[in-house]
């Protein structure tokens, strides 16, 4: 199965801390892109399956997903 390398962030936390605050929930370091490695059988599918752990609904966003090729 095709490996993709997703970059994700938090923008709840991004913006606390550009205000010098914390998130109540989310360490700081979610203001900065995290890397994540997922397996899917497309890029469609890594979204979802990096939504369903990441929820947009608490903030978290997806800049990237980039294919690594067949594991």
């Amino acid at each position: 199965m095709p490996k993709f390398e997703v970059t994700v962030f938090n923008q709840q936390v991004r913006k606390k801390v550009e205000n010098g605050e914390h998130h109540e929930h989310y360490t700081d370091d979610w203001a900065d892109f995290r890397y994540v490695e997922i397996s899917a059988a497309n890029e469609e599918q890594a979204r979802t399956r990096i939504q369903e752990r990441y929820s947009p609904e608490n903030g978290f966003v997806i800049d990237s997903v980039i294919s690594l090729g067949d594991s």
